[in-house]
């Protein structure tokens, strides 16, 4: 599972404590000043992050570094397949256009179609990475679209066999220009069917969500405790009438991709660090050879256990949160390597698992009597990719097999250097100015925002992720397309709640028993108010991370109504968010976090709907457009994405690697068509 980046406030507020002590650095490193703002076009800004204490790691540590890295970026085109089947297409001749354009690229209909490209590359394909809408190709027309096309070498086209330019035109433009088409990437609820609303590539043939949902049933054996993830690594395909999967594996579907991306593990093993570690990368490879799910869980055991290696890494079929169905996994890759200091926090929390667990509001049934493996780290990413890139999560915990985590336990990190740049990047800026309620409230947040958010992403990714248990027989996959809203919510109420009790202090981890507060209210304006920002007017909320949050916020708002724990103010006719009972809204936290858990340990799935329906999705449509209206007027762009640095080999004149060297000048339309070209092994239409 994945923490992403809570809200702009976030952006302005969260402090890095672990990279700020973090001092080794070599003189090279020091006079190369770097620019964290790259980029900033329609609702997004490109951003650059810092790889603090690259330098001080061993050579043979940079080596291991370079090649998980490179298998990092080999897998990008399996994401924009996934995303959408004309997202290649669509990417490859807008790049071709871009590159051979003649005419005045300043003209604003350019200019526009440069803005698309631009969208595009950040979205890993036509639809908006975050709200999943397919987003406009605004200023730009389909006849400048057809005349640009119509210049570029038909060689560089990405022309089907045996297709005219003409065809070619005929049958894009439509995708690209019309509402109506492939609308929405993943449709994940409403009365319809959402597998054949939906214009991911997980399914083809018409397939409808009764037919997936029984082939899959018709796999699953019952009372099996260690199931395999069905589905994990496939499409699923409709051939002659038939139902197949299409495997992702060297040999199957994206194998063009994956012998690279198995070459560079295989380059990456002699620089291991241990055994353990050398297994794991070497069960990884055996797993993308095979596509065997087994394999795959066994590759995930050896991960989770490997405690001692600084430098790590994910690479595969990961996250589910794409597929309606909550099966099928996008592509995703982070390269990385410990925070020795800033884990001194995580390791606290970790060690005391057994107790939150314990002292959890939730029903004794659905607790862990033993707490297993739960390891969490702070981290400072090298490289990213995938579905990682070029918008990232803020914090991860692996694996997310159930019953590995039970019987194995999970990895949680927390990647500081990110929320370093968002820090860096985003000063003064008159978020709180304009949102928060008032001085009381902002002194608050401006003492603790930083240390209280890095224990809210530490509790999420550590504790959350791996608390309570599901009852024996209980289908992993009973919550369905409201699985993963479900339990991100879950994980971040279970932050939320602990973020108050006392036992932070009595550890160490907080100095002031009020300085949760800080949280608690950036959480509460950005779940009823701000992350609005995010969709467009009219629209309500389908991406998970966004449901969850709203779901919190707005449950504990209307259970507090009698007691006036939560209110909405006006001020010069602005809305503004006031927590008026700190102790009530925890305790209401704590009620929301025992139901929660009682939904995904009992999989409850009508009980799970109706809570995402009634709080997570409607959005109110007057306070939208005044926060739209008002988040306008600061010039601020809601979204970020990164670039990563350029690693680089330095050899001997024996051919001989010396050093890996990291460079932070690359641009970000330099970075992407580099990528497109030195990282693109698919064929177009898989």
């Amino acid at each position: 599972m994945k923490k992403l980046i809570v809200s702009l406030m976030t952006t302005v507020l969260f402090t890095a404590c672990g990279n700020k002590s973090q001092t080794v650095h070599d003189e090279a490193a020091k006079q190369q000043e770097i620019d964290y703002t790259v980029d900033r076009f329609a609702d997004i800004e490109i951003l650059r992050y810092e790889v603090s204490g690259f330098e001080a790691l061993t050579l043979q540590q940079k080596q291991l570094l370079y090649h998980l890295s490179e298998a990092a970026l080999m897998g990008r085109d399996m994401l924009f397949d996934q995303n959408c089947r004309y997202n290649l297409a669509i990417r490859r001749s807008l790049e071709a256009v871009y590159q051979e354009y003649k005419g005045d690229r300043n003209d604003a209909q350019f200019k526009a179609l440069e803005t698309y490209l631009k969208r595009v590359w950040l979205a890993n394909g036509i639809h908006h990475h975050y709200a999943e809408d397919k987003f406009e190709p605004t200023g730009l027309t389909p006849e400048f679209f057809a005349e640009c096309i119509r210049q570029v070498d038909a060689a560089r086209l990405p022309l089907r066999e045996g297709q005219s330019v003409e065809q070619w035109l005929e049958e894009i433009t439509p995708v690209i220009f019309d509402p109506k088409v492939m609308p929405k990437r993943t449709v994940q609820s409403g009365e319809g069917d959402i597998l054949l609303a939906s214009a991911n590539n997980y399914y083809e043939g018409g397939i409808t969500q009764k037919e997936a949902e029984d082939f899959y049933a018709r796999m699953r054996l019952p009372n099996d405790t260690m199931a395999v993830s069905y589905g994990l690594n496939s499409r699923l395909a409709k051939v002659n009438g038939e139902l197949v999967e299409k495997v992702w594996k060297v040999g199957g579907l994206y194998t063009q991709a994956i012998e690279r991306i198995v070459d560079e593990l295989q380059k990456a093993v002699p620089f291991a660090e241990n055994d353990a570690q050398r297994a794991v990368i070497e069960k990884l490879i055996e797993y993308y050879r095979t596509g065997d799910l087994k394999t795959f869980d066994a590759y995930a055991i050896l991960w989770v256990k490997d405690l001692a290696s600084e430098v790590d890494f994910v690479n595969g079929f990961t996250e589910t949160y794409g597929d309606p169905l909550g099966m099928k996994a996008s592509w995703e890759s982070i390269t990385n390597f410990i925070n020795r200091e800033a884990t001194k926090r995580t390791k606290i929390i970790s060690e005391n698992a057994q107790w939150f667990e314990d002292h959890s509001p939730m029903d004794k049934r659905f607790k862990k009597e033993e707490v297993k493996g739960i390891t969490a780290k702070v981290i400072t990413v090298a490289m990213l990719g995938g579905d990682c890139y070029p918008t990232t999560p803020i914090g991860i915990n692996l694996p997310n097999a159930d019953w590995i985590r039970k019987h194995y336990g999970s990895k949680s990190v927390t990647i500081e250097n990110i929320t370093e740049a968002y820090d860096k990047a985003a000063k003064g800026n008159g978020f709180k100015e304009e949102f928060v309620i008032n001085d009381a409230e902002r002194e608050r947040i401006e003492q603790y925002g930083f240390i209280t958010d890095n224990l809210h992403t530490d509790l999420h990714e550590c504790l959350g992720h791996g608390s309570g248990q599901l009852l024996e027989g209980t289908d992993p996959n009973a919550l369905g397309a409201y699985s993963s809203t479900l339990e991100e919510a879950r994980a971040d109420i279970f932050a939320l709640y602990y973020l108050a009790d006392k036992k932070l202090l009595e550890l160490g981890l907080l100095s002031d028993p009020e300085a949760y507060k800080a949280e608690y209210y950036k959480y509460l304006m950005n779940g009823l108010m701000t992350q609005l920002v995010r969709i467009q007017s009219g629209k309500d909320i389908e991406e998970a991370h966004m449901r969850n949050r709203q779901l919190i916020a707005r449950w504990a708002y209307e259970k507090g109504k009698p007691d006036n724990v939560v209110s909405f103010e006006k001020r010069d006719g602005k809305t503004f968010v006031a927590i008026n009972d700190y102790e009530k809204l925890r305790t209401l936290f704590g009620e929301l976090l025992a139901e929660l858990q009682r939904i995904k340990s009992e999989g409850d799935f009508n009980a799970g709907k109706q809570l995402v329906e009634t709080y997570g999705v409607k959005v109110d449509r007057a306070l939208h457009d005044e926060v739209l209206a008002r988040y306008q007027r600061l010039n601020l762009a809601p979204y970020k994405g990164f670039v990563n640095p350029v690693m680089k080999e330095v050899k001997n004149a024996q051919g001989e690697v010396t050093d890996i060297t990291l460079d932070y000048t690359e641009g970000y339309i330099e970075q992407m068509l580099r990528y497109s070209k030195e990282y693109s092994f698919l064929p177009t239409y898989n």
